[in-house]
């Protein structure tokens, strides 16, 4: 868990974003002449455009090229996607997590230069079968409430066990995340059987969290398990940069963990909550069959530069295709407005969570620390659901994998290989007709909810995962 990954983070996005054309550098801006759905067809193009969050609209007007960045804009937040080209012209599907509503469109050039706004009308994707349910027993009993993660033991109420406690009943807390090691080497002597079992004298759940590289994930699993002996009621594996494209060390990380906790141990991951940002990160083997069974993304909205809403909806719609219950860790550091902290406690309850957690005990503030102490109050509407990932023929990544991985059962044809090619566009058709939904090549809602079996759940939890 460190700062830097959220800034790692922006960067990407930026890079996803930067267009590749030799257009970049005109001085004049770009200009949007025409929004369209796709099929140009579609009866609510009739009066207006009104899309689907996931669904397609094609851009029209001077100066646009591909990979131009797109911009969906409403009163309180943004969110981004690139400008693509296809066989009806320059498209662009509209992200999950775009808030329903009257969303204002314009595109960007790699100088920042924007065109006019024209506006849209969005549409919540269905929420099949129902608002989210409440599954107890789903999220694990160490990962429920309210947590706060600790970095630094000595510079968290001095490292004092009784004043540790003494905060964390006055504000609600009732699980403490230590860091226990980094890397392979690195084993933190903050947290031991000591200070643990002084930390749960003061009435605290306290769980160990481990930084780990994929250098040398069996060395890594044995400090994991190590904290797991020194008393820790659960493990996280913070796994974020290093850990791209090491999708055998996550492998062997994982299953000499599991040999050493046990399988129903609680054990959670966290990393970034963009996944389509951070596409080569292997979330689908920490979050799959025999991974972790509690989901921790790093929902840091001021760091990210967006609001609750956008940064919470986004990370929703990213991160609840691997079935995991989710307890977001969210922002209490660079003083996050203590509004702010009310509404995401308040968001994500709405959306479901039995469990949130807040980075970090040495940098939040007094006012703070007052927000957390306050009862987590009702929006004032239930928010709408923030959509799924649309993918289709061109895609790339863990959550084309993961689907691919989702298909294969039905359609043993469809090979796993994390590029959305020829095979798995048909293997997609096949098992939409099979299932009497909508011939697309494209996961909607009812596609995601199919491929991932009759016992996923429709909000965030499932009671399993599936085999």
């Amino acid at each position: 868990m460190r700062r830097c990954s959220v800034i790692a983070l922006a960067a990407c996005s930026a890079g996803l974003l930067a267009p590749a054309s030799a257009d970049a550098a005109r001085k004049r801006a770009p200009e949007l002449t025409r929004i369209r759905c796709v099929p140009a067809a579609s009866a609510t193009c009739k009066s207006g455009v009104k899309v689907t969050v996931g669904r397609q609209l094609q851009l029209s007007g001077r100066r646009v090229y591909k990979g131009m960045r797109v911009s969906f804009r409403w009163t309180r937040g943004a969110l981004a996607t690139k400008l693509d080209r296809s066989r009806v012209g320059y498209v662009a599907r509209v992200p999950p997590g775009t808030r329903a509503g009257t969303v204002q469109v314009t595109v960007s050039d790699r100088a920042g230069r924007r065109s006019n706004a024209i506006r849209i009308t969005v549409t919540a994707p269905p929420r099949v079968g129902g608002p989210a349910p409440q599954q107890p027993g789903a999220l694990p009993d160490v990962f429920r409430g309210n947590g706060m993660w600790i970095w630094q033991l000595p510079s968290s109420e001095g490292g004092d066990a009784a004043a540790i406690g003494a905060r964390a009943r006055a504000s609600g807390i009732s699980t403490v995340f230590v860091k226990s090691s980094d890397g392979a080497s690195s084993r933190w002597g903050q947290f031991s059987a000591e200070s643990v079992a002084a930390l749960k004298a003061q009435g605290l759940r306290v769980c160990a969290w481990q930084y780990v590289y994929g250098n040398d994930p069996a060395g890594e699993a044995a400090l994991g398990a190590d904290a797991v002996a020194d008393g820790a009621d659960c493990l996280v594996i913070d796994a974020e940069s290093e850990y791209k494209g090491k999708y055998d060390a996550a492998r062997e990380y994982m299953g000499a963990l599991r040999a050493a906790v046990g399988p129903a141990y609680p054990i959670g991951f966290t990393s970034f909550p963009y996944v389509d940002y951070h596409d080569s990160l292997p979330y689908s083997v920490f979050l799959g069959p025999g991974g972790a069974n509690a989901n921790l993304p790093q929902v840091y909205w001021k760091d990210i530069g967006n609001t609750v809403e956008a940064v919470s909806g986004r990370t929703l719609a990213q991160n609840r295709v691997y079935g995991v219950p989710i307890a977001p860790i969210g922002q209490t550091y660079d003083n996050a407005p203590p509004a702010e902290i009310a509404q995401f406690r308040s968001l994500w309850a709405a959306y479901g969570s039995a469990g949130v957690s807040w980075w970090s005990w040495q940098a939040t503030s007094e006012p703070g620390w007052a927000a957390l102490a306050a009862a987590v109050a009702s929006p004032p509407l239930p928010p709408p659901d923030p959509g799924w990932p649309a993918l289709a023929r061109g895609n790339s990544g863990d959550q084309v994998l993961w689907l691919q991985q989702r298909l294969a059962s039905a359609v043993p044809s469809v090979a796993r290989t994390g590029t959305f090619d020829a095979a798995t566009d048909a293997g997609l058709r096949e098992f939409q007709a099979a299932r009497g939904l909508p011939v697309t090549g494209t996961t909607d809602a009812l596609t995601w909810q199919a491929v991932l079996g009759p016992r996923h759940a429709v909000g965030l939890y499932v009671k399993r995962r599936l085999n």
